[in-house]
């Protein structure tokens, strides 16, 4: 998939070519985006299924004709036969992860991925330009090419590249959602927006006019990019190994962000308990490469190195061991597919059959010399257990070599039995039979554990019980959760949930070289204070606590004190006219008016979705190349706070102007905790 710019073939209304967004390409073909479109394709047909269940409940609960109920019993026992077998394709969706594995790898045990949340285009053009107009005072229609942009923008979050490209689309959309929400959603006036999003696992469809559901969804679809990106990483090198490492560090990350700040969720996928598992998944998957990567260059046949291969191959199996159990929890193992649960089971049987297999290795294939350091093997054995076998000393074992070759014999029994469970739980669930590269793994593992048991096996042992212990998991290189940045949040001033007057028309004149008021910003923008009442501009109609928001034909909502003052220090006889505005009392809120709605199963979903056509989309919309939405809402942020008096000080210089674009607002950019 292109991470550059490329035209898309189709003419826009100028007659020239359009072009895609950096970290975007819905036309590619690959197997992910055939997958993506697929899945949006199950999500449609869903929602459609779950409109007809609804309709025929509806008629039920309505009619009492013994006639009318018996057919739309059997309408609804057909329905809802569609929407398992719909929910069964999705779940094999889920489980196709050998699309997104590195296609150069053929030794590698696959790891799985999330897919991404699919939602539906939107047109909010009409709902934001009557909002400035309405709210703000000013033409809507001035702010139409930055209200495509952001469009264009959200269209493209829909079909990121598996990339940094990628990322950074997502990002980029997530740091606008701040700005939107105080700018244009306010608790007393609802936009009519509404946002869309479809559960990853079910497809069950999620509708509010809540803009914390779209924040939450492009959260999401950001943790599980970092996964698409960590599964597509070469493993069969360092540097891919490394890779792989952080995209699920990071994925694991955002999801904790995603739970922590976003506490009560709509859609079963971003509930805590399933995002926990997902966590420990991520996590689980950031060990299992580390452990690839310190097995990389090889494996040395030395007692301490086999016996530290050993920890950090049980540390692996531990870490799966604990994703496997918040599977099959109640109610996530009812929207986990098999295939994830049944996959971190046998990684679990494979990584604590190899941990025994590399201390049965260095019991076996390495006897104590007199050359070595009796005490630091003893410790190191002993530390390898929790209890030593059959009340066994560690140093009896070292010493002796029938204790070692009993001792190895047991850790090599459980090596062969944890493989074949392995083999068993693989051979249960269809799509992990699919994976070839994943069977040849066990088997091979399986095969090599019997080999080196028969070597170490005599044919007059019949009565050899001994059984070894479980070995402790430790690792020098745990995964750790990589957090997202935070930045500062919004300035709350020009803010939907404030209320102004319309801007008015007010004229300065000098009076002894004084305005007769001073100027302050915080930084910005810029308000009116120690108004003198006596003043031309007072008798004008200034009142303390206005926000100067232009002079003469300067906009100066986001200029800081020194730039108002370098457009006031000329100020003539005749004087300027300025325009301010006043801060209004705010009204009582108004609850917003989203609800969900159960429709029978373990989902929610929301019954306003119901009354959308998902047929009757706007058509897609030409990229133009142009700054950040409203670019005057995140101008001179980093400004200090000034009060100066006017017009006596003198400005000269420049002052710079910065841009940021936050990769992940902190929590104190959020207004409510709970929200939904």
């Amino acid at each position: 998939m292109t991470d550059t710019i490329m035209t898309n073939g189709i003419k826009d209304r100028a007659g020239q070519n359009g072009y895609f967004k950096k970290g975007c390409n819905p036309l590619a073909l690959t197997g992910r985006s055939k997958l993506q479109n697929e899945r949006a394709s199950i999500n449609q047909q869903i929602i459609r299924q779950m409109r007809m269940r609804a309709g025929a409940e509806n008629l039920l609960r309505a009619t009492s004709n013994n006639k009318v109920c018996e057919m739309v019993g059997l309408e609804l026992s057909y329905i809802n036969s569609n929407l398992q077998l719909l929910m069964e394709q999705l779940e094999g969706l889920n489980s196709s992860v050998d699309v997104y594995q590195n296609i150069q790898e053929t030794s590698s045990i696959p790891l799985i991925p999330l897919g991404l949340k699919e939602t539906k285009e939107m047109d909010f053009s009409v709902s934001f330009k009557d909002f400035i107009l309405e709210h703000y005072s000013e033409d809507g229609s001035s702010f139409e090419e930055e209200i495509a942009d952001l469009m264009d923008l959200r269209q493209a979050c829909r079909t990121p590249s598996r990339n940094d490209a990628g990322i950074e689309t997502l990002a980029k959309y997530f740091s606008h959602m701040p700005l939107l929400e105080s700018r244009f959603f306010s608790a007393t006036r609802p936009m009519g927006i509404f946002f869309t999003w479809y559960d990853s696992f079910t497809g069950v469809p999620v509708c509010q006019q809540n803009l914390s559901l779209e924040k939450a969804s492009i959260l999401f679809n950001i943790g599980a990019l970092y996964t698409q990106i960590g599964t597509r990483s070469n493993r069969q090198t360092s540097a891919g190994l490394q890779d792989a490492i952080a995209a699920f560090q990071k994925a694991a990350g955002v999801l904790h962000h995603l739970k922590e700040t976003f506490t009560h969720t709509p859609s079963y996928d971003m509930s805590p308990s399933m995002l926990s598992m997902l966590i420990k998944l991520m996590l689980a998957q950031a060990q299992e490469c580390l452990f690839e990567k310190i097995a990389l260059s090889g494996i040395r046949n030395e007692f301490f190195s086999l016996l530290k291969m050993a920890q950090e191959a049980a540390k692996v199996g531990d870490t799966y061991d604990q994703v496997h159990q918040s599977m099959i929890q109640t109610p996530i193992k009812d929207n986990v597919p098999f295939f994830w649960s049944t996959m971190a089971q046998v990684k679990t049987n494979h990584y604590r059959s190899l941990a025994h297999y590399f201390l049965a290795t260095a019991l076996l294939d390495h006897q104590l010399r007199p050359s070595d350091d009796e005490d630091q093997q003893e410790k190191a054995l002993s530390q390898a257990y929790d209890a030593m076998p059959d009340g066994r000393s560690a140093v009896d074992i070292l010493r002796k070599r029938e204790e070692r070759r009993h001792v190895g014999k047991a850790h090599l029994r459980r090596a062969v039995m944890g493989h074949e469970e392995g083999l068993r739980i693989h051979g249960l669930c269809r799509h992990l039979r699919k994976l070839d590269v994943l069977q040849d793994i066990l088997q091979a593992s399986h095969k090599r554990s019997l080999a080196k048991f028969n070597d170490n096996d005599r044919e007059d042992e019949f009565t050899d019980y001994l059984e070894a212990p479980d070995i402790i998991s430790k690792t020098e290189h745990k995964a750790e959760m990589e957090s997202p940045m935070s930045t500062k949040g919004p300035l709350s001033v020009f803010s939907a949930k404030l209320r102004w007057t319309a801007p008015r028309t007010v004229r300065l004149r000098l009076e002894d070289r004084d305005l007769g008021f001073t100027l302050r910003g915080d930084p910005v923008p810029v308000q009116v204070t120690s108004l003198d009442p006596l003043c031309p501009a007072a008798v004008d109609g200034l009142k303390e606590g206005d926000y100067i928001v232009a002079v003469g034909d300067a906009d100066c909502k986001w200029m800081v004190v020194s730039e108002v003052m370098r457009l006031l220090k000329d100020v003539d006889e005749d004087g300027i006219d300025i325009r301010v505005v006043s801060l209004m009392d705010s009204g009582l809120p108004m609850p917003t008016k989203s609800a969900t709605y159960c429709g029978g199963i373990p989902k929610t979903y929301s019954m306003i979705c119901l009354a959308f056509d998902d047929d009757k989309s706007p058509k897609g919309r030409k990229v133009t190349k142009k700054g950040s939405f409203l670019s005057w809402g995140v101008k001179n942020h980093l400004k200090s706070s000034s009060t100066l008096s006017l017009p006596t000080a003198d400005f000269s210089g420049t002052l710079p102007w910065n841009k940021p674009c936050p990769t992940f607002p902190s929590s104190s950019s959020y207004n409510d905790p709970a929200l939904y």
